[in-house]
């Protein structure tokens, strides 16, 4: 299973990028996709998920700021970033869960400077 992610950038604080992932090669259903993100000298972390069903959980520094949709016939997920922090400078993942298993896309850099 291959991850393709797009999307990063360079952008202001306040301002807006959408990024996006599409999984290729699985011959089964992606339970789960999602966002994580690494930011220098920082661990991995969470940034959102979906299920297949549509239900979403997000870490709280960007709960209503940002939203994971995905297209499950086209397995394809997205990532709309609205209000972009400082903080939020850091290269981001898509992944996919199938089954038990979980795949890597190879990671987006989102930079919010002034």
């Amino acid at each position: 299973v291959q991850l393709q992610a797009s999307g990063g950038g360079l952008v202001q604080p306040g301002g807006s990028l959408r990024l996006s992932c599409v999984a290729s090669g699985s011959r089964s259903s992606i339970n789960v996709m999602g966002w994580y993100r690494q930011a220098p000298g920082k661990q991995r972390e969470l940034v959102a998920i979906i299920t297949s069903g549509g239900d979403t959980n997000y870490v709280d520094s960007v709960k209503g700021r940002f939203t994971i949709s995905r297209d499950n016939a086209k397995n394809t997920v997205h990532l709309q970033m609205n209000s972009l922090q400082f903080e939020d400078t850091a290269v981001y993942y898509c992944s996919a869960t199938i089954k038990i298993v979980t795949y890597w896309g190879q990671g987006t850099q989102v930079t919010v400077s002034s």
